[in-house]
């Protein structure tokens, strides 16, 4: 056997993770409350991430003010909490069975300027939004925390984290202090792990276990995040994650208490021998698709021309009304075909309208002839709806089958792309789950990037085919559904459910070079919780509501059928704890502060330090605005709000009072540099200082 297969720890991907929100009062206007602290603490198993991120915004404003909070979420990525601090108080926000509203605040001043369009573009494809019913006094602290799992991308053992951190398009003050701590938990051994993008940050690695830490104080948010690591490429095999939990933890469904999940990774060595393929990237180039568009579109046809590997055969279709082909038959990735393809994508020019189904009409046949010992594959993509040839779903769905059947054509994988928001996302969704492929809708200026990192996934494929079963039938409820095929230095995550903790086998199978292989794995299942692994049942509720999502997009959107996926997603949604594309967060606070309950909130002058910033003590200066003799406690605060120490403080006359504070906790033990708040109530006043630890 010339291929070896290995199953490999499970491990997440996604594009970006993000940190900084913004609290908007008037987005017409540009109007939002200043951005003074960014904390973002990342928990990583493998390349399971889970995100808290925590923002001090400041009502620089001297009225009283509503607030809708946006956070640039990545698409693939699932809130799971989110709560604030307003007026001292920490509230949490419920999870809410109706969309996101995604409009934002402020009318704006008729004919004036619009910052909502800069706000948008910052916010992104893919916002969290959560519209904060407290109104905010001027002066005050609003704390913001958000937490979400993510999975981060991985090629070839490599994990990629980035963070996009410039704030400068929003504001220029620079802020308080700003946080980054990564800490990375992994069964294979850890080679190395860098912070790319900045220097200073303190680095820990004992092989299993690694922290990367990074601060910075009064500076401008200017620079995004960019770490990577790589995990050790010799010690691929089953890494199973399994959590078993009491019957109190959860009851959404009759799946069982457990919850599972593993990846498949073929051998990334040279070891592993790569099956030939035959590929086809049809090109929408219809008048819709002018200006930028066609540019990014022939960069990525070039991109992809230029990666395929000597043993593939390829074509080229463009169409509009009429559709074309660079050779009438795919031929060999020669260095002359190469050349002539890269010609013929130059002079692709956008204009015409929309003929999909003749271009399917004439790129599937070209795959006649060719058996289960190469990969067949098409990538596809549109920006528009079919306006040409024929037009409706079901006809273009139907023309595809027979083009299959009559040309004897099996095991086409089939991956579609929409581009913008006029796309039919129902024909592109069902062109793809009924050809073992996937669809994927981009913004506009996404084209080029994904369809380049895609056909990285798909470049080297290894295992055809593939399939997987448990012996006893003890997993259920896995996912996704239908496997893909497997390809080199890409990892396949899998998801299930268990009623009883028992040892069993996983059955993986598929064709490699046109021959069946099987492995067999013996699995153990967790009979209790896992204190590590409480991100699982989180992690398959979010993978079965994106099949679930997927196959809405088989049926028109208000119809009966939709609208049954949809009620059973809003239903794991909301008992699962994970933001859905059909549920939101809310404020559901019982007792909302209202604008008389914030009148009756005075604040005294502010208190100061000296010296400040400090390394061991610092004295807190308190103005006595007349004699006060009475004990009183001064509260030293972390930037989300937590009491970290208690100082007694005997007062005395009018005047200026000091407090010496040594830097500790309530422990005794020193607190960590950073950005601390020093708070005392006098008189019914609220006295507030800031602190800065070296």
């Amino acid at each position: 056997m010339r291929t070896l297969f290995t199953l490999a720890l499970v491990l997440l991907s996604s594009n970006a993770i993000f940190a900084n929100g913004i609290c908007i009062v008037n987005a017409e206007d540009g109007v939002y409350l200043q951005l003074k602290q960014s904390s973002v603490n990342v928990t990583a198993n493998g390349q399971i991430a889970t995100v808290t991120a925590t923002q001090v915004f400041f009502n620089q404003m001297d009225e009283v003010t509503k607030v809708k909070y946006g956070f640039p979420l990545s698409a693939t990525a699932s809130a799971t909490s989110l709560r604030w601090n307003n007026n001292g108080q920490w509230y949490e926000a419920e999870f809410s069975p109706t969309p996101q509203d995604t409009t934002l605040p402020g009318p704006g001043n008729p004919g004036g300027p619009s910052f909502a369009d800069e706000i948008r573009n910052y916010l992104g494809a893919s916002p969290l939004y959560f519209d904060l019913e407290q109104q905010v006094q001027p002066g005050a602290i609003l704390i913001v925390e958000l937490t979400y799992v993510n999975l981060l991308p991985y090629a070839f053992n490599k994990v990629e984290f980035f963070l996009p951190n410039d704030y400068t398009s929003l504001q220029e003050e620079f802020l308080d202090e700003q946080h980054f701590r990564f800490e990375l938990h992994s069964e294979r051994a850890i080679e190395w792990i860098e912070l790319l993008s900045h220097t200073g940050s303190t680095i820990s690695n004992d092989g299993n276990t690694a922290v990367v830490e990074w601060s910075l104080y009064n500076q401008p948010a200017n620079r995004n995040f960019q770490l990577q690591y790589e995990l050790n490429a010799t010690e691929l095999g089953l890494f199973p994650f399994s959590t078993y939990l009491p019957d109190s933890a959860t009851n959404c469904d009759e799946y069982g208490q457990g919850f599972f999940a593993f990846i498949v990774e073929p051998d990334p060595s040279e070891n592993t021998e790569v099956i030939d393929k035959v590929f086809t990237l049809i090109i929408d180039k219809s008048g819709s698709m002018s200006g930028d568009k066609i540019v990014q579109a022939r960069d990525a046809a070039s991109f992809i021309v230029n990666n395929l590997n000597a043993g593939d055969r390829f074509n080229l279709v463009s169409f509009d009304n009429q559709v074309r082909s660079f050779q009438n038959n795919p031929v060999l990735a020669t260095t002359g075909n190469r050349q002539q393809a890269l010609n013929y994508i130059a002079g692709l020019q956008a204009g015409g309208s929309t003929n999909i189904s003749g271009a399917f009409s004439q790129a599937i046949p070209q795959f006649q002839g060719y058996g289960n010992e190469l990969a067949k594959i098409i990538i596809f993509f549109t920006d528009g709806m079919a306006t040409a040839g024929i037009t409706d779903t079901e006809g273009i769905l139907q023309g595809i089958r027979d083009a299959l059947t009559v040309n004897e054509v099996e095991d086409l994988s089939i991956f579609t792309f929409g581009i913008g928001n006029d796309v039919n996302k129902q024909l592109l969704n069902r062109i793809a789950t009924e050809n073992l492929g996937l669809a994927q809708f981009l913004e506009n200026e996404e084209l080029e990037e994904s369809i380049s990192n895609f056909y990285l996934t798909v470049k080297n494929p290894v295992l055809l085919n593939t399939a997987m079963s448990f012996s006893p039938e003890a997993i259920v409820e896995t996912y996704p559904s239908n496997l893909p095929n497997l390809f080199k230095g890409q990892q396949l995550i899998v998801v299930g459910r268990y009623e009883e903790p028992a040892p069993v086998t996983a059955h993986f199978s598929g064709k490699t070079f046109g021959q069946p292989v099987a492995y067999d794995y013996l699995l153990n299942l967790a009979d209790s919780s896992v204190a590590g692994y409480q991100f699982l049942p989180r992690l398959w509720s979010k993978k079965k509501m994106e099949q679930l999502y997927s196959d809405y997009f088989n049926y028109p959107e208000d119809s009966p059928e939709a609208m049954a996926i949809e009620e059973i997603i809003v239903g794991i949604s909301l008992c699962y704890g994970v933001i859905s594309p059909f549920t939101s967060f809310s404020d559901e606070t019982e007792n909302p502060v209202s604008t008389s309950e914030w009148d009756r909130v005075e604040y005294g002058p502010s208190l100061t330090a000296y010296p400040n910033p400090f390394r061991t003590y610092t004295f807190i200066q308190i103005p006595l605005e007349r004699d006060l003799f009475e004990e009183a406690v001064l509260e030293i605060l972390s930037i989300d709000g937590k009491v970290l120490h208690e100082l007694a403080v005997q007062l005395g006359a009018a005047g200026i009072q000091e407090v010496r504070w040594d830097g500790t906790g309530r422990n005794g033990e020193p607190l960590p540099p950073g950005v601390y708040y020093c708070r005392i109530v006098l008189d019914g006043k609220v006295y507030l200082g800031k602190l800065v630890k070296h």
